[in-house]
């Protein structure tokens, strides 16, 4: 018999938590593995085999998954994605590396922002975009804004 419910989410879930459609889910939950050391935690197929609904743990999130269905559309079906998946880790280098040779495609090179990160912009086999950061500086509002002047000064135009 099922248990009340002691808490309004599950354990580790928090308030907010990506869901991600897919087209090669299963191919997926590989690669996240690979690239970012995602530890499945559960999988649930449909008769077809396809992967109806996937939780993956990567650090301390959960990203739910499933395989392109119905209204679900990939960024595969529809020509890319406006969504960026933030990723801080402790050595953004080290998993940078990790997810170029697992199959992820630089977007935005990895480096040393004004804003006190080191930061870059992958995509996935899968379409999906994932910033990969390291804080290195606590800065304040104000120093952002001092350093941001001058890298906006100094961008290429």
């Amino acid at each position: 018999m099922a248990k009340p419910a002691k808490n309004y989410r599950p354990d580790g879930v928090t308030t907010i938590t990506a869901h991600l459609s897919i087209r090669g889910a299963a191919q997926a939950i590989d690669f996240y593995k690979k690239a970012f050391g995602a530890e499945e935690r559960s999988r649930m197929a449909m008769p077809d085999g396809k992967i109806g609904h996937a939780s993956l743990k990567i650090g301390d999130s959960i990203v739910y998954l499933t395989e392109e269905m119905g209204d679900g559309k990939s960024p595969a079906t529809l020509g890319g994605s406006t969504v960026t998946l933030a990723m801080y880790v402790p050595d953004c280098d080290a998993t940078w590396k990790q997810a170029i040779t697992a199959g992820a495609k630089e977007i935005m090179p990895l480096q040393d922002q004004f804003w006190g990160d080191r930061w870059g912009v992958v995509a996935d086999p899968f379409g999906h975009k994932w910033s990969i950061s390291t804080q290195k500086e606590e800065l304040t509002p104000q120093e952002v804004g001092e350093r941001a002047k001058v890298a906006m000064q100094n961008a290429p135009r």
